[in-house]
């Protein structure tokens, strides 16, 4: 018994574990994970803020880059337009009468175009009596004076013709004389108005005319022109110009 005894306690000295070093604490893995994820969150932020601070650098106008709201997107000069309309918002109003007179071409003012194409009235929109007196005796008193005949004498009168049988109504009629009153002719107006019928008659050596014709019945707008044209040739076919 007393060597049993004497055995056990050598036997629990042998199984008991070989202290280890003293002071010294093995590393925890979980507080270097968390280390870890602090030092990767502190690069991330710092690389976060350098590249802040290079794209407001980077947007900040210099002398050697040019303005982007001068020359627009990607290079480009500003239209006509956005000047237009970048000058009106800033109450310039300069800029907007630029741009209405550069787009709208001037116009030419109507009252001189209007006066261009207005031309002077015809001797024939005249009243009657006016161009009778102003216009006609004096075209055929020249016109007569051509074919020799020196001392015709004209007249613008209304009254009653001469020949038989015709109405006693008062009418506008230019008398021809001339060769010392031996010859008379006469061309009657039916109405104040060059344009309406109208009637001739002629005489010699003092006896009244018998004859009453239409004149110029083919004429419905009749001229200065046409009226002598006819007159010469009515008093042609009387043999009484110089022609004959």
């Amino acid at each position: 018994m007393p060597e049993e005894e004497n055995q056990s306690p050598n036997s629990s000295e042998s199984a008991a574990p070989t202290p280890s070093t003293e002071g010294t604490v093995p590393p925890d893995p979980a507080q270097e994970n968390r280390k870890r994820k602090e030092d990767d969150t502190e690069t991330v932020i710092q690389e976060n803020i350098n590249s802040i601070s290079e794209a407001t650098a980077s947007s900040l106008p210099s002398a050697n880059k040019p303005d982007q709201e001068a020359t627009g997107p990607a290079g480009r000069a500003p239209s006509r337009a956005a000047k237009a309309g970048k000058s009106e918002v800033e109450g310039d109003p300069a800029g907007i009468e630029t741009a209405s007179t550069e787009d709208k071409p001037a116009k030419a003012p109507k009252a001189a175009a209007k006066a261009k194409k207005e031309r002077p009235p015809a001797v024939e929109d005249k009243p009657f009596a006016e161009f009778i007196n102003q216009d006609f005796l004096p075209s055929l008193t020249k016109t007569l004076s051509n074919q020799g005949i020196t001392d015709l004498k004209l007249e613008l009168v209304k009254k009653k013709l001469p020949v038989r049988g015709v109405d006693d109504t008062d009418i506008w009629q230019v008398i021809g004389f001339w060769n010392n009153g031996q010859r008379q002719f006469i061309i009657g107006f039916l109405k104040e108005d060059i344009n309406a019928q109208k009637v001739f008659c002629c005489a010699e050596y003092g006896a009244r005319p018998s004859l009453l014709e239409s004149f110029m019945i083919d004429e419905r707008k009749v001229s200065l022109d046409l009226m002598l044209l006819y007159t010469l040739q009515r008093l042609n076919g009387q043999k009484w110009l110089v022609m004959n």
